[in-house]
């Protein structure tokens, strides 16, 4: 068995694990619907926005970054593209409120998804 094989092997076993780091969430992207697939979501954080845009005076407006990890084949093979929106629910195992973010990148490697997001929101 290769390193890639064995790689592919551990997506779901290890890096995916809901008894560790993952948790079952529902993603929403791109029109599909993709319920309780195991992903982390790390480095959420708040910060306030320090530059405001120039169209934009509105007080009290946060920027959330973040990083959504998943398997490339629970988000049905897709990349996610720069600029396009993404839903994920706030609760595990189902139910609770739609977060939306915004991709800011995203790259697929060995077989898992890392998306940078964000989202303005007050």
């Amino acid at each position: 068995m290769s390193f890639r094989d064995m790689l592919a092997a551990d997506i779901h076993s290890v890096f995916m694990n809901s008894n560790e780091f993952a948790e079952t969430r529902t993603v929403k992207y791109d029109g599909v619907t993709y319920t309780d697939i195991p992903i982390v979501l790390s480095g959420v954080t708040e910060q306030e926005r320090r530059k405001p845009l120039a169209h934009d005076y509105a007080q009290g407006l946060f920027l959330v970054t973040g990083v959504l990890s998943c398997a490339a084949a629970d988000l049905g093979g897709v990349l996610p593209e720069h600029g396009q929106r993404i839903q994920i629910n706030d609760r595990e195992g189902g139910g609770g409120f739609f977060k939306m973010y915004t991709v800011a990148a995203s790259t697929c490697s060995m077989g898992m998804l890392r998306v940078e997001l964000t989202t303005i929101y007050s």
